[in-house]
Order: C-alpha cells, then sequence, then structure tokens
C-alpha cells in the first residue's frame, strides 16, 4: 500500500467483494510488495535470532535445545512454502 495508496479504500472495504480481491491482485502484481515482505521478515527473524542469542548461557541441555528450536524456528518462518506443512 505504500506504492499504490489508491489500495486503501479496497483494503478497508475488506475482500468480500471480488472487485477489491482483482484491484489487489492487479496492483500486487506491479508492486515490490512481495519482496519487501520478504526482506521485513528476514530483518524481523534476525533480529529475533540475535535477541535469543542475547539470553544467558546454560548448561542444562533442555535450555539448549529450545534455544536452538527458537532460533530455528525463526529461519523455518522466512524459509517455509506455505503450501506445505
Amino acid at each position: 500500500m505504500e506504492e499504490f495508496p489508491q489500495l486503501h479504500a479496497g483494503v478497508y472495504q475488506g475482500f468480500d467483494n471480488p472487485e477489491n480481491i482483482d484491484i489487489a491482485l492487479e496492483y500486487l502484481g506491479k508492486s515490490n510488495g512481495i519482496q519487501r515482505t520478504r526482506e521485513l521478515a528476514m530483518k524481523h527473524a534476525n533480529l529475533a535470532a540475535t535477541a535469543i542469542g542475547s539470553l544467558l548461557e546454560s548448561n542444562d541441555e533442555n535450555v539448549r535445545k529450545s534455544r536452538r528450536a527458537l532460533v530455528d524456528l525463526t529461519q523455518r518462518v522466512i524459509t517455509r512454502n506455505k503450501w506445505h506443512s
């Protein structure tokens, strides 16, 4: 919506109206929205991984596994394919 402010009206009206969907898809194809979304997701995932890394160290195996799982999750979010579970 940053690139095409005229999308605001359709988005706020909702997508029950097929016309709004068609307009949104048209502008989506013309915009950098998907790439920008990926860049923001990567930025926030990296910030999350950094925050996890700043937590106090522990010798507890369960804590270490949990931290690793959280870091892995930050990467999974940005590399997943939405069509597969």
